[in-house]
């Protein structure tokens, strides 16, 4: 064999090979998407060819072929059987329905690829004999990016339809509606009647925005297509136009070039504009436009509420500006995004919110689809007009202070009225002024004699007035409106016109009215607080002696002191009790409940008289704190307090006591001070059943015993006991004179807490 010949014939079977090896390699691929839709269509309960769609979208988005990740869902990446989805297994003519059209498309690199496949898999079932795969263009004209079945002249005539023409892919793209082959509307778009040929249009929508239109032909009559095959085509145009972006698609020139998405290709365009810009970007929610966020703004843009930059790139516009998508901005974006055509420019009359204040204004709009996302020009008519510097100054300062001017003239009762004026009536944008002759009809009827005097002293005495009236609005809501006005006067003093500005002082107006209300409950409340706190001390005041009673023959001497709390509204429930018994005893308590004002001195008075009526019973201190812990518990408000209890029998010189929380004894003799032992005990009204231990000391001749509450020793930034040696130290020996010596103790006391205070000093005879 001559050397040519073999080297044609090996090169004839490599490349035999490679396709071998490519058609094995597309069917290993197809087998996989299979399993991986079959997969998805379980795990979504949804049909095969939504599940094919649904992967084709997790394979743009991440990347990768649908093969790739249809391998990874499967977990079978060698994978070679044909594993076909469940389907409808005939059509309503009773013919063989076609293998469920899209799970293999879904591995199909571009349009020209899924244009074959959609034809492949429709021909015989459905006896589909052409598709036209249709791309929208920028202008709203129609592209044919790829087919199948259509002669080389057919698709050269079709290359591109000019916007406008009336086809039934035209149609379909406009109104975003599918047209099928019994829809009257297909066949006034298409020309020939019914029964020479068939067609189905289907809309394919991306994001919210109908972006083209799958096409089907039959050479007849189509047959009949039940809802089930119905979505399936419809899976099928979803499939496409998820492949109008594909990096490899073929179709049209590149004459319109791909979408320009990212930041950074938009960015130029977005500053190269002339007037203030915004590049928005929609948010989708079920695959529908819900909202558009601002992804930038040029240089030249100025928000209407003089918001900084940064506080409008990256946020809602709905968020933004929620009044003036109301009035009409959103409609007009939404329109431009869905129909994929630019809006000239025009005048649109827009409301914002500021605060509670609406901000008419007239914006120059214009809105141009730029790829997935939308570029405004946005120019408001005072920028437009060459508004200087200082003139945007007073109209922000116009806008904060809440102010709406005016002039009148008297001659062709010409008007010049601010925007804002029309809103503060009530009126519609662009509504007839008021003149100042018919005011009084805005006004409450109450107001009309207001109206009467100011006209008066404008128009005939020609002197600067004002007036504050409530202006009635067609829904009968009021504003409180200040209005200023001054005369226009010629060189003779005749009137010429009128000018003024209005204010709305309905804030100041609500908050002057709620302020004066505050003022009356807070006077209410005052004087019911000072009545409450005066009560509280007097009858503290009543309830504690000034002096202890005399004791007679026991030779016990004694000292008391209540010192109150240092602001009114501090009074507490501190106490103290020295009472002689029929048993020769002498019953000492001191106490604090806790709170403050009426409730504690009321919880005072009956834990004062429980101890007082208790203790002539004979117990012990142990005993008359579990009695008095019971009374606290079932006191209508549960009062709580500390108390300490001492019985002293000046005939042994010995002293028992108990504590109920309360800080302990001090013992004051030759020896110096000792602060005396801790029995156990919980403060009262805190525990059922709480019992109380005692402790028995002796009193030498001369001892001072010390009773106090925590009024004498708290401090916020130290233990209680380094207040309370500080304090021994500080006041030195009791002395001669126990009245003197409680003074000093008073005098140097640490506490910082503005408590009220009890002191009892006992001197053992």
């Amino acid at each position: 064999m001559e050397e040519p010949a073999a080297l044609a014939l090996a090169g004839t079977v490599r490349r035999l090979q490679r396709g071998l090896d490519r058609l094995r390699s597309e069917e290993r691929d197809r087998a996989a998407v299979d399993v991986a839709t079959g997969i998805l269509a379980e795990r979504l309960r949804c049909t095969p060819a939504e599940a094919a769609v649904h992967l084709a979208r997790l394979a743009r988005d991440a990347g990768q072929p649908a093969a790739v990740l249809a391998a990874d869902i499967a977990g079978l990446p060698g994978f070679t059987d044909d594993q076909p989805a469940a389907g409808p297994t005939s059509t309503a003519d009773g013919r063989p329905a076609p293998a469920p059209p899209g799970p293999a498309l879904a591995a199909t690199p571009d349009l020209v690829h899924a244009a074959a496949a959609v034809l492949d898999q429709t021909a015989g079932p459905l006896g589909v004999h052409a598709v036209a795969v249709w791309q929208r263009l920028p202008g709203g004209a129609l592209a044919l990016a790829a087919h199948a079945g259509l002669s080389a002249a057919e698709a050269r005539a079709w290359d591109r339809v000019p916007p406008g023409v009336g086809t039934p892919a035209d149609l379909a793209v406009r109104t975003g509606h599918e047209l099928w082959p019994d829809d009257p509307q297909l066949w006034t778009a298409a020309g020939p009647a019914p029964d020479e040929a068939g067609r189905a249009v289907l809309p394919m929508a991306e994001g919210g925005r109908c972006r083209g239109a799958l096409e089907l032909r039959w050479p007849g009559p189509a047959p009949p297509l039940t809802r089930a095959l119905r979505r399936q085509l419809h899976a099928l145009a979803d499939l496409c136009a998820g492949l109008l972006d594909a990096p490899h698609r073929a179709g049209p020139p590149d004459r319109d070039g791909p979408d320009q998405d990212g930041a950074d290709q938009d960015g130029p365009v977005l500053d190269g504009l002339l007037t203030p810009g915004l590049l928005l970007e929609p948010v989708l929610h079920d695959e529908e436009v819900a909202d558009f966020r601002i992804v930038r703004v040029n240089d030249s843009f100025r928000d209407p509420l003089d918001r900084p930059r940064s506080a409008v790139e990256g946020a809602s516009i709905l968020e933004t500006y929620p009044t003036a998508c109301a009035t009409g901005l959103f409609g007009r974006l939404l329109h431009a995004h869905r129909s994929g055509e630019p809006r000239p420019a025009e005048r649109l009359h827009l409301v914002f919110q500021s605060g509670d204040t609406p901000l008419p204004a007239t914006v120059r709009l214009a809105v141009a689809p730029l790829g997935r996302r939308l570029l405004v020009s946005w120019q408001l008519e005072t920028e437009r007009s060459g508004e200087g510097d200082q003139a945007a100054l007073l109209r922000q300062a116009q806008r904060l202070a809440r102010v709406c001017g005016f002039e009148e003239w008297a001659a062709g009762g010409r008007i010049l009225w601010n925007e804002g004026l029309a809103e503060l009536y009530g009126l519609p944008s662009g509504a007839a002024p008021v003149p100042l002759a018919r005011l009084a009809r805005h006004a409450h009827p109450d107001d009309e004699p207001v109206i009467r005097r100011l006209l008066d002293s404008v128009q005939r005495r020609h002197r600067t007035s004002s007036a504050v009236f409530r202006l009635v609005r067609p829904d009968s809501t009021q504003r409180y409106t200040r209005i200023v006005a001054e005369p226009l006067l010629d060189e003779d003093g005749r009137l010429t016109g009128v000018r003024g500005a209005y204010y709305d002082v309905s804030s100041q107006h609500w908050t002057e009215v709620a302020l004066g209300a505050t003022r009356e409950r807070l006077a209410d409340s005052e004087q019911e607080a000072a009545e409450r706190e005066q009560l509280a001390l007097r009858l503290q005041q009543a309830i504690l002696p000034p002096e202890p009673p005399p004791f007679g023959e026991t030779g016990l001497h004694a000292a008391v002191r209540y010192r109150p709390a240092a602001k009114r509204d501090r009074v507490g429930g501190d106490w103290y009790d020295v009472l002689a018994l029929p048993d020769k005893r002498v019953l000492l308590a001191v106490g604090d409940v806790a709170g403050h004002g009426v409730g504690a001195a009321t919880g005072m008075v009956a834990l004062r008289h429980a101890l007082r009526g208790l203790a002539v019973t004979g117990a012990g201190p142990g005993r008359l704190l579990e009695w008095a812990n019971t009374i606290a518990l079932r006191e209508p408000d549960q009062v709580t307090a500390t108390v300490v209890c001492v019985l002293f029998d000046p005939a042994a010189d010995e002293i028992l006591w108990a504590r109920a929380g309360h800080l302990p004894p001090i013992r004051l003799g030759a020896g110096g001070a000792q602060v005396l032992p801790l029995p156990h005990g919980v403060l009262l009204g805190a525990l059922d059943d709480a019992q109380y231990e005692e402790h028995t000391t002796r009193l030498e001749p001369g001892d001072v015993l010390l009773l106090y509450t925590d009024g004498l020793v708290e401090r916020r930034d130290r233990p209680v006991e380094e207040s309370v040696d500080q304090l021994i130290e500080v006041a030195g020996a009791p002395g001669a004179d126990l009245e003197q010596y409680l003074d000093r103790l008073l005098e140097c006391s640490p506490s910082d807490t503005e408590d009220d205070t009890c002191l009892i000093a006992v001197r053992a005879p």
